[in-house]
């Protein structure tokens, strides 16, 4: 649909020697501000986000709010408690804003005074969401569904056991403790949350926001403040675990009664909103069952005919997210395209019964991710990072599709150091397709020298290699470490059209692979690189994609690492949880007449007889994803042939590491594996 990208194309800018204060550094990085949770002031002067700063010291993140102009750009703190401050939203008087403090609401004013706690939840929020008239509110709290183990067993108070009888007893990194996260709303007053509260889904065994990673998007008011909308997957044990149909379900306070508007639609439906006056309700939408990376559209709901129409269906990208417009004639939305992030504009056509789309546009352009957007008059007001840049916040114009940085928590480290060069090629595979590979060059790059290169594995396995910038896989920290970073978007990645996105389910030890080693076979053709000094690294299924080309590589690397991989696919099945990513990926169960060949063919622990090279695992003891048996069992693979070989271990961490001290321990430990084999 759009215009394909140059073949070649090179960011950044020439760079002479540096000293180690000139680049990127583990220290340095960590001194990042992290900006988010960004809003805008109703009367659209002022822009109030949150920055996070994490303390090694206190193995925690600090977070408070600061509220900037959009005239000048002038900044100011406005919360300073220890802690964190989040999920503000306006009093619908606009004399007030609200958010998340230790778990309860408070209300300040516009400029962070005279703050006062409103809520007195037993448990705390989750979220809360003023209903436009200003008399209600509605919020999400956990109930107690039976009794803990503790309880039952309160002559044994030191016991430590858990009874499990059906599946889904933990999520992520989560066990299951009798409790459900359930939609409650209230009479409010300027201030003053009082009288009847009512549970709108009582009894029921169901969470909202839906676990592991819903949010405040998953319950919205009507605009006529008489009903609920929420996102929820009625369903528990086996067929919870199995299937990813969420639904929305709409209830009227007045009457109590709830029914289901997606009934029939058997994905993921998320993220309602309605058009400003309500006329129409819109949400994003997955076709599938059981598909987690199916394509999501954007589908559009006439509230008084019930005619719904998938707006994004000629669209051939996924939606990450939207907004209305100021009237119910535009959309605008997230997608990924070509490894970026971008905001297009849908044009909505006003039937009598049904909607019609009438046109697409594509507004921003460029090597970056546009990740959260607001309206903003004639402007879209959002998060912006590129791999050399963590989030700031960018307006960009709808016209024409230029940007500008209204917030600046970094500038003062990205302007004392020099940046990476960042190389975008499109590169043949094996079967005649053209795969774009991001490059990154240590700043310092001198085309007459030898480097070491790391083929860089993405997880997902369907999230795109896009101009990301994360706080462990940093590809600005690596290149500064004096690496060549090599990333391609193999196989079954969004952003290059839905055939290539799909392609690699219940392959996915077969084109992928081979995807891989034509992006890193072509760069060893370089003689900037040293191909006797080459290694692959990545975690989820780039560690899995790590343990596969171990025992396929035909001697390429010198060493690997990986970080939460599924190693033995059939362990695997049987410890994980969300069994519907298992079930479509890999091809169902490994057992029966009908048992997936993905077992036999493209499981990482049926080719340790070839492993011959330095191999790092790293795991996290909270994985219930990838259950720590997986790095256990590649670990001991290695040590028992012999091949040097360390394990890294977190006990405490899930699939990813949150915890600053932890988070140094594993840069320290990487970069130290990687100047040992490499």
């Amino acid at each position: 649909m759009f215009k394909k990208i140059g073949m070649l194309v090179v960011l950044g800018f020439a760079i002479g020697s540096l000293s180690a204060q000139d680049i990127m550094t583990t220290d340095l990085m960590w001194d990042l501000n992290r900006v988010g949770g960004e809003v805008l002031s109703p009367d659209k002067k002022y822009v109030i986000y949150g920055v996070s700063k994490p303390s090694v010291s206190k193995n925690k993140s600090e977070r408070n709010l600061f509220r900037l102009k959009l005239s000048n750009g002038e900044k100011e703190q406005i919360t300073f408690s220890l802690g964190s401050e989040h999920s503000v939203m306006f009093r619908p008087d606009n004399e007030k804003m609200g958010y998340l403090y230790k778990g309860q609401w408070y209300e300040s004013n516009l400029d962070g005074t005279k703050e006062k706690q409103v809520s007195n939840v037993k448990g705390g929020l989750h979220f809360l969401k003023y209903s436009p008239d200003g008399k209600h509110v509605l919020y999400a709290s956990d109930v107690t569904m039976g009794p803990s183990n503790s309880e039952i067993y309160q002559d044994l108070p030191k016991a430590e056991a858990r009874v499990m009888d059906d599946l889904m007893y933990r999520h992520w990194d989560t066990w299951s403790d009798n409790k459900n996260s359930h939609i409650f709303f209230g009479q409010y007053n300027e201030g003053r949350m009082y009288g009847f509260t009512a549970d709108i889904m009582e009894g029921e065994k169901f969470d909202v926001p839906t676990m592991p990673f819903g949010g405040a998007e998953d319950a919205i008011w009507s605009p006529d403040s008489r009903r609920i909308i929420y996102v929820c997957k009625k369903t528990t044990g086996v067929d919870y675990a199995e299937t990813t149909n969420t639904d929305l379900y709409q209830y009227d306070i007045r009457s109590g009664k709830t029914i289901n508007l997606t009934d029939g639609m058997y994905g993921y439906d998320t993220q309602p909103a309605f058009s400003p006056k309500g006329k129409y309700l819109a949400w994003t939408s997955m076709a599938t069952a059981g598909y987690e990376s199916d394509k999501n559209n954007i589908y559009i709901r006439d509230m008084k005919s019930g005619n719904s129409l998938n707006l994004t269906e000629n669209f051939e990208e996924t939606v990450s997210s939207f907004i209305w417009g100021k009237d119910k004639s535009k959309i605008y939305f997230v997608a990924p395209l070509n490894a970026t992030y971008q905001y297009f504009e849908l044009t909505v056509g006003d039937g009598e019964t049904t909607p019609s789309v009438t046109d697409f546009k594509q507004i921003s352009s460029g090597d970056f991710n546009y990740r959260t957007l607001h309206l903003n008059g004639n402007e879209l007001i959002g998060l912006r990072q590129d791999m050399n840049h963590a989030s700031e916040i960018f307006s960009t114009r709808i016209s024409n599709g230029e940007s500008k940085a209204i917030s600046h928590e970094n500038d003062e480290i990205y302007n004392s150091i020099s940046l990476s060069n960042i190389e975008k090629r499109w590169i043949e595979t094996t079967d005649g397709k053209k795969m774009l590979t991001w490059v990154i060059y240590p700043p310092n790059f001198d085309k007459n020298k030898k480097y070491p290169t790391l083929l860089y594995c993405q997880g997902g396995p369907q999230s795109p290699v896009s101009q990301f910038y994360s706080y462990r896989w940093n590809f600005q920290l690596m290149a500064a470490k004096g690496y060549i970073v090599v990333a391609p978007n193999r196989r079954g990645l969004p952003g290059f059209g839905e055939k290539w996105n799909k392609d690699i389910s219940k392959d996915w030890g077969g084109q992928p692979m081979d995807d891989y080693l034509s992006a890193i076979d072509e760069l060893a053709k370089e003689p900037f690189v040293d191909e006797t000094r080459i290694g692959a690294i990545g975690a989820s299924y780039g560690g899995y994609s790590v343990y596969m080309l171990a025992g396929i590589h035909n001697k390429r690397f010198k060493t690997f690492i990986s970080h939460c991989g599924l190693f033995n696919l059939e362990s695997w099945y049987g410890t994980t949880e969300e069994l519907f990513f298992a079930n479509y990926d890999i091809g169902g169960p490994y057992w029966g007449n009908k048992k997936s060949d993905s077992y036999e063919k493209f499981s990482p622990h049926k080719y340790v007889d070839n492993w011959d090279t330095p191999i790092l695992v790293i795991h996290g003891g909270n994985d219930f994803r990838v259950p720590i048996n997986q790095g256990m069992e590649a670990f001991q693979v290695a040590q028992i042939k012999g091949i040097h070989s360390r394990f890294l271990y977190f006990p405490n961490e899930g699939h990813w590491i949150l915890k600053p001290q932890n988070g140094l321990v594993w840069q320290r430990e990487f970069f130290k594996w990687l100047s040992e084999t490499l």
